[in-house]
């Protein structure tokens, strides 16, 4: 008896040791979620407010949780706001012209993941600093749109009400549909980055490139999938924004660039690369999406949102830095 409580109390703990970033930044959720109901119980034990939070979530997921294993593996992509417009843009006017909607999904992909493979050859070959190539990419497609359209948006009615739009996001016991498409995408992420090989190496080429290279790993390579990555992901919330809203603006994703960004590193996963947890960053998403919508119903006014949500990120962040041993 003894031996097995010995056994399940180091189990616990090996748990806790390694997903310490995790359950800290839940510890954040379920702290702010506390405070939000206890300034107003009233709406926040309300189902109606976390169904409205879930409907736009999924698309915050779909961009974070990509960014999770390109700063893990030592580079960042600032270009996926412009590349979620790119995609979305597409897969709406394939729709406008009566292309059925998986086909224009399944373009739209390949529009994102393509857009991913330019960026990444350009950083890899081209021997420029991910940072600067990717938000040069950004400024790059997003005027390309505003040229191409005149800043003219597109309303896509024609996938309202059909099967297409009710599998991905329509309703499903009373939740959102999406919610359920995001959860299965970070599962599988979450496999992939823990289980998987190609996640041992994300960890091994955001540690140290140069060691990475010498243990047969093709560094070149893992670097391209990276951005290809997020292209996929970028696509998939262009996608879901278009289902939700049955428009496409010029500006879509603009709004995504800091919160995204803010969600990976409230999320735990640091800077420096060869560390990181999707988990996290799947959490850091709904503490960023909950504040805005939190803030507001706590019964304060907007200009509050940006000062509490500054002072959850850098709170989180001191205590990912000392809560967990930086090393390299």
């Amino acid at each position: 008896m003894m031996a097995k409580t010995m056994t399940s109390i180091t189990s616990t703990s090996l748990f806790i040791r390694r997903n310490k970033a995790s359950l800290s930044t839940l510890f954040f959720l379920v702290v702010m979620m506390t405070c939000f109901l206890i300034a107003n119980p009233k709406v926040f034990t309300n189902a109606a407010i976390y169904n409205a939070v879930f409907i736009t979530l999924p698309v915050a997921i779909f961009l974070v949780v990509p960014l999770v294993f390109t700063v893990t593996g030592g580079e960042i992509d600032l270009s996926f706001p412009s590349n979620m417009a790119m995609a979305s843009w597409v897969f709406s006017l394939l729709i406008q012209k009566g292309m059925p909607p998986v086909l224009g999904l399944i373009v739209a992909i390949g529009v994102g993941m393509g857009i991913g493979v330019i960026i990444g050859l350009i950083v890899v070959y081209g021997h420029l600093s991910s940072l600067v190539c990717t938000l040069g990419f950004n400024f790059f497609l997003r005027g390309f749109i505003m040229i191409l359209t005149e800043g003219r948006s597109i309303t896509v009615l024609e996938v309202q009400d059909g099967l297409f739009h009710n599998v991905l996001a329509g309703t499903f016991l009373g939740l959102p549909a999406q919610m359920g498409w995001a959860l299965l995408f970070t599962l599988i992420c979450v496999l992939v980055f823990n289980r998987h090989c190609y996640g041992v190496r994300v960890r091994c080429v955001g540690d140290n490139p140069q060691s990475a290279e010498q243990m047969g790993i093709n560094v070149n390579r893992v670097r391209i999938s990276f951005f290809i990555f997020v292209g996929l992901g970028a696509s998939l919330a262009g996608v879901f924004s278009v289902l939700i809203n049955f428009s496409w603006w010029p500006t879509t994703g603009d709004g995504y660039l800091l919160t995204a960004l803010a969600s990976v590193f409230v999320g735990g996963t640091p800077t420096w690369g060869g560390v990181g947890t999707v988990v996290g960053g799947a959490l850091g998403a709904t503490i960023v999406s909950f504040m805005e919508t939190g803030v507001v119903a706590a019964g304060l006014t907007g200009f509050y949102v940006q000062f509490f949500k500054g002072l959850i990120i850098i709170l989180s962040l001191l205590a990912h830095r000392y809560s967990s041993k930086r090393y390299r």
